[in-house]
């Protein structure tokens, strides 16, 4: 009898923590099927959602002037910088500081990443934004090659590595920012105005490159006047400081961040065993596929808006041999028209998903690029427009989109990360560095159709890639509530769930869940 009772006590205790977990499991069942209450749907108010996108555009506006004043006076730095060396080298000296900025960017990326997501994107934006500027106002004022030789061109490398390491966390935090303040039916137009400043930041540089060349000589310029467009910098950065100061977090962090701390407070957080990851280990792990996809993406878009910005101009003048002035000033209303069309995309994506939209942009691309290589190529302004233009078209759907797609690939937690892995990296990798492969495959093989066959390469990943991409479109961010614009939308959402395709409640409440569990495992 006395032997018996260990295994009566066993089994007894057994039973119990066998129905326990089966309780605790149907619970969270019925949790997870609870329906959505107007409580549970975030609102967004359309003052404050405008003073988010004021805020993250005129700083995204920042970030891509230094870009378009850079890329337009690529040939002035190579003299400046680098005088006593042939007009070739001089050329791709100045594309290789170009692409050594992003390999920067992914160390931004990474750290700058990590730190949003744990300490908010509004403190880690206001940085990037003062770095950025900061960097371009020095090289403003920089010695050249005739005062102090070598230390110039390095001088220059340095001040570019920081703006790269800024604009790792730049974009990754302004579109984080943007995506999770948008409303979730109109996320691709909101997204897609933070590519519109960067258009508008690239027409902005060019202008005032091509209003320097116009009113001054070509000694004066490559004396003192390519120093004026990074100088304004200045002024620019103080009033874009200014709106950014004024954007506090999103209300998703800020829901999860008070999350976590009432757990904390309570002691109500899920037990791991005291097993903790770094965030970029468990994105490593769970978000492969995803990066893998923004990755791709990026790539591909990227190089379609860096072929426009950054290397048209040096294409231009060096390869088809406009004059600087004309070279320049054709391109302008192409970004002028290109950042009218990336809004539109963007709502076109709210209505007719961003998978469609992505997949006209990089199939239209690999379609239409040596078409438009070789209406550029005959010499004709009225041709070389249209080439441009042909350009835009794809760029703007890709573009246009890619802002609201790579966020909504990641959990609240691990958003700014992987957006900072997937896009700084392919920046990195070839985006960033597609001017310099497109002026060395020209170089090398003396073809100027060269540049067209890398486009339509990068636009083939870009195809393969929307193959494996969710839709996100009118659908929650994975890791949060609904978010609407409006407390009447609010009621409206939470009577039509049950028919509303956009709205599945399980799948909603299982990816917050999960959200929690990446943020403690990353504490």
């Amino acid at each position: 009898m006395n032997s018996a009772q260990p295994t009566n006590t066993y089994v007894k205790h057994s039973f119990r923590s066998g129905f326990l977990k089966r309780a605790r499991a149907k619970s969270a069942k019925r949790r997870l099927r609870k329906p959505l209450e107007v409580d549970d749907i975030t609102v967004v108010k359309r003052s404050v959602l405008r003073q988010a996108v004021i805020g993250t555009v005129v700083g995204n506006l920042m970030e891509w002037y230094d870009v378009g004043v850079y890329g337009y006076l690529a040939v002035t730095i190579g003299q400046v910088f680098l005088s006593d060396a042939p007009a070739t080298v001089q050329r791709l000296f100045s594309l290789s500081v170009f692409a050594i900025t992003f390999i920067a960017r992914p160390l931004g990326g990474l750290f700058l990443g990590s730190l949003g997501d744990r300490l908010g994107r509004q403190k880690v934006l206001s940085f990037t934004l003062l770095a950025m500027s900061g960097a371009t106002f020095l090289i403003g004022v920089l010695p050249d090659f005739s005062h102090v030789g070598i230390w110039a061109p390095l001088a220059l490398i340095l001040l570019k590595l920081v703006q790269g390491f800024s604009t790792g966390g730049e974009y990754a935090g302004a579109t984080t920012l943007i995506t999770e303040y948008s409303p979730d039916r109109h996320r691709g137009f909101y997204s897609s105005l933070l590519d519109v400043g960067s258009y508008l930041g690239f027409a902005l540089g060019a202008t005032m490159v091509s209003l320097m060349e116009a009113g001054t000589s070509e000694s004066a310029m490559l004396s003192w006047g390519w120093r004026l467009p990074f100088i304004a910098a200045l002024p620019l950065a103080l009033v874009a400081i200014y709106f950014r100061n004024r954007v506090d977090d999103t209300p998703a962090f800020q829901q999860a961040q008070a999350k976590a701390a009432e757990q904390e407070r309570t002691g109500t957080a899920d037990s791991h065993d005291g097993k903790h990851s770094n965030s970029i280990v468990i994105l490593l792990r769970r978000y492969g596929k995803e990066l893998l996809v923004g990755f791709a993406l990026v790539a591909a878009g990227n190089t379609l808006g860096y072929t426009l910005t950054t290397y048209m101009p040096t294409y231009l003048t060096t390869t088809l041999h406009y004059d600087a002035a004309h070279g320049n000033l054709i391109t302008i209303p192409v970004l002028v028209v290109l950042a009218a069309l990336i809004p539109v995309a963007g709502a076109l994506s709210d209505r007719f998903g961003r998978r469609r939209m992505l997949a006209i942009g990089s199939g239209s691309a690999a379609i239409l690029v040596i078409p438009a290589f070789l209406l550029m190529a005959s010499g004709s302004l009225v041709e070389t427009f249209f080439g441009l233009f042909l350009l835009a078209l794809p760029t703007a759907c890709m573009i246009s989109n890619i802002a609201a797609t790579l966020p909504a690939l990641f959990p609240t937690s691990l958003r700014y990360s992987g957006m900072g892995i997937s896009y700084n990296f392919a920046a990195a990798l070839l985006a960033g560095t597609a001017p310099l492969i497109m002026e060395a495959l020209v170089t090398a093989t003396g073809n100027s159709l060269a540049p067209a066959f890398w486009i339509v390469a990068t636009s083939l990943c870009g195809v393969v890639a929307v193959i494996f991409l969710r839709e996100t479109a009118r659908k929650p961010m994975p890791g949060a509530m609904p978010t609407v614009a409006s407390h009447a939308e609010a009621r409206k959402l939470v009577e039509n769930q049950d028919t509303d395709p956009d709205i599945n409640v399980v799948a909603i409440r299982k990816l917050v869940q999960e959200d929690k569990r990446i943020r403690e495992l990353a504490q």
